[in-house]
């Protein structure tokens, strides 16, 4: 059974996040069929995890800005550092926002690989490598 069952978020313009996000979620082996229920279009992967982007209902949105109640970010679990470096081009490429290259991340670990993502709306995503540590040599 996955950890989460679904996430949504409301976007201020779900055509340009429909744009935005469905590169970076098709990459994660998400699959949509596009089509708008109740306000939402829905990514989903075969563990059944869903991701909903719901219409903003309320005009004068402002993005989220990070740093406020709310959202963080979401991190995905990449395999490899090839992979981060893979998704970041993906989500630069849909027109996401880059907060912060793929680099090392020394203050969590020496193997915390990871490149941070911010797309229109203000919401952050975070595409981390973090193996395992080696076990000891005897």
């Amino acid at each position: 059974m996955p950890l989460f069952d679904h996430l949504g978020l409301t976007v201020a313009n779900l055509d340009r996040a429909v744009a935005q996000w469905n590169p970076v979620l098709t990459a994660l082996g998400c699959t949509t069929t596009g089509v708008e229920m109740e306000g939402g279009i829905a990514w989903s992967r075969e563990d059944e995890t869903e991701l909903i982007l719901y219409r903003a209902t309320e005009p004068d949105n402002e993005p989220h800005r990070y740093g406020r109640v709310g959202w963080q970010h979401l991190a995905f679990a990449m395999g490899s550092r090839t992979e981060v470096e893979h998704l970041y081009r993906i989500a630069l490429d849909a027109g996401w926002t880059s907060v912060r290259e793929p680099k090392v991340f020394a203050r969590f670990s020496e193997r915390y690989y990871a490149a941070f993502v911010e797309d229109d709306d203000g919401i952050r995503l975070e595409f981390m490598h973090n193996p395992p540590r080696e076990p000891a040599a005897d």
